[in-house]
């Protein structure tokens, strides 16, 4: 059998993994330690990535040159099309990352690749499914979109070992084996691991996906939106925010108010937004003694009448953390979370009543 058509293509690589996994932070780390590769990494939002400003060379609307050479591109539209932007471009690729979002099944993600016209320029290489530590558990599990990303891993990166004891690293991975018997696991604190370990490394068995045509585990095209672009977090940025929250209050569950996405296996997401500050006390009352269990991940940009920083925040489980920097456009807070049966009206309320009284009212 020869390999000759197959090396043709440009390799890629499918980066999956569950919410608040640590993807945006593993992209970093290729996007800043390639040397003399070109990489395409496609992410939904190339802005929330942070990439450091030194090494932007040219911007635009949806794609971003890097020094190195490099280039970030945002799947604004359907991915076929964002992938052949970046293979029309007149310097050659060596390699292609697509970053999928933490509620994809990242089988029709290669099913992209491997179905269309696709097929002809770029060869999968593999699929890394990347495992949070501290919070992958059974709940994870036993959602469709969490089995499929840990049954299609080539590689599962098993990130935050920093965070856990060797007990639970060991009790995770038995997880994992359990549901993949043959699961190549490797492990990362903040997704540190040589790329020679990660990328061009040949493991993706097409013989997986040949499932026939009316088998259901293809049955998930409705599954790849952009529910969350996703950053790693809860790994200290100097300022001590890494806190454990015991999140036990209850709320009444109704479904009302899901415009702001689809819900799918229950996770949906509010987006809130207000144009004054937050009062620091009172948010901190919302994150030690209101926010609600069933908010898994949330992410955004906070804006506090205490203080002129500007201040990134992530929260992953149990566990935040707040990165303050400089603003460089209009003060705002902007805030997503996305949880399994959260209440929105409820969590709107609460996150409105945050907000400084004399400050200016507003929310998305």
């Amino acid at each position: 059998m020869t390999t000759a058509p197959v090396a043709s293509g440009v390799p890629v690589t499918i980066l999956s993994g569950f919410l608040g996994a640590g993807k945006t932070t593993l992209l970093n780390h290729i996007l800043t330690n390639q040397q003399g590769v070109k990489t395409a990494v496609l992410v939904n939002e190339f802005g929330e990535i942070g990439i450091d400003n030194d090494l932007i060379v040219t911007t635009d609307e949806d794609m971003v040159e890097l020094s190195n050479g490099c280039i970030c591109c945002s799947i604004n539209d359907e991915l076929m099309q964002a992938v052949e932007r970046v293979i029309e471009r007149p310097e050659p690729l060596d390699y292609i990352v697509v970053e999928t979002t933490g509620l994809a099944d990242p089988l029709p993600v290669a099913m992209t690749f491997l179905g269309s016209e696709l097929r002809d320029q770029t060869r999968l290489d593999s699929i890394i499914t990347l495992i949070d530590a501290e919070n992958f558990d059974e709940v994870v599990l036993e959602t469709e979109v969490g089995r499929a990303q840990v049954i299609y891993g080539d590689i599962l990166l098993l990130n935050k070992c920093d965070l856990v004891s060797k007990e639970r690293l060991e009790a995770v991975e038995q997880k994992l084996r359990d549901v993949k018997n043959d699961a190549r696991i490797l492990r990362s604190v903040k997704g540190d691991v040589p790329l020679a370990l990660l990328l061009s490394v040949g493991l993706f068995e097409s013989d997986k996906v040949s499932a026939p045509a009316d088998d259901q585990s293809l049955d998930h095209s409705d599954h790849d939106h952009s529910h969350d672009h996703d950053h790693d977090h809860g790994h200290g940025h100097g300022h001590g925010h890494n806190h454990h929250h015991d999140h036990s209050h209850h709320h009444d569950h109704s479904h009302g108010d899901h415009a702001d996405h689809q819900a799918i296996e229950g996770f949906t997401s509010v987006s809130f937004q207000s144009d004054g500050p937050f009062s620091l006390r009172k948010f901190q009352n919302f994150l030690d003694n209101q926010m609600p269990q069933e908010v898994f991940r949330a992410k955004g940009v906070l804006w506090f009448n205490e203080s002129e920083r500007r201040h990134v925040f992530h929260l992953a489980g149990k566990r935040f953390s707040i990165d303050d920097t400089d603003w460089t456009g209009d003060r705002k807070n902007q805030l997503v979370l996305i949880g399994r049966d959260i209440d929105h009206k409820t969590l709107r309320e609460q996150l409105q009543a945050c907000v400084a009284p004399d400050a200016g009212k507003g929310f998305s």
